[in-house]
């Protein structure tokens, strides 16, 4: 019978394999998480600012605030005159305010001749009428300007940054609330949308009333 002795004092010991493996399988899934993770930052961090800024707002279904202040630029407007209406807070100073106009002049613009839509400035209260009259003077917009000297139309909107915007249909009733910037775009979809599904409740009426008659 063969006699196996002792292992030889020069003899290396095994190597803990599982352990091993166990450890590099561990260090592959933290790298792959750390890369998933750092493509989540740039997803977020490169994405278009006005993307995913509708937000909600206890206003919405509600009959819009009756707008106060005085008139910097244009006449004083009130929403519910039949013409869907942006109700846009503001500040001359405000860097984001800036990046918005253009849009904001887009959307004027393209509902200028059916005049089935309008946008109404409010005035940071922390601005001056001057201050916003120059803003218009250099960036174009021919649209109404309100001041808000006490806040009370931003309090009466829950307005708590620049910009936002609240769009209100042709009846006087908040439809929308956006944070930040907005685009000609966003605003569109919005009113499309609201059409859409008042069109489609006044047919359903319309369909029970036919159907009650007979």
């Amino acid at each position: 019978m063969v006699t196996t002795g002792p292992a030889s004092p020069d003899e290396a010991p095994r190597p803990p394999t599982r352990r091993r493996r166990s450890r590099r399988t561990t260090a592959i899934a933290a790298g792959i998480v750390g890369v998933v993770i750092a493509l989540l930052v740039v997803l977020f961090a490169t994405r278009s600012p006005v993307s995913d800024k509708q937000a909600s707002s206890k206003l919405i279904g509600q009959r819009a605030p009756e707008l106060g202040g005085q008139p910097v630029l244009g006449e004083k407007v009130q929403a519910g005159d039949g013409r869907w209406l942006v109700v846009n807070f503001f500040a001359s100073w405000c860097v984001p305010c800036i990046q918005e106009h253009p849009e904001l002049r887009a959307f004027q613009e393209e509902h200028a001749e059916a005049n089935d839509a309008t946008i109404v400035s409010i005035l940071s209260g922390e601005d001056t009428p001057s201050a916003a009259r120059d803003f218009f003077a250099k960036r174009g917009g021919d649209w109404p300007v309100l001041t808000d000297p006490d806040g009370r139309t931003a309090l009466d909107y829950g307005n708590i940054k620049l910009p936002e915007s609240y769009v209100i249909s042709p009846n006087g009733y908040v439809v929308a609330k956006f944070n930040g910037q907005t685009t000609a775009e966003a605003l569109d979809k919005v009113i499309a949308d609201a059409e859409a599904a008042m069109d489609d409740e006044s047919s359903g009426s319309t369909g029970d009333a036919a159907g009650g008659g007979s």
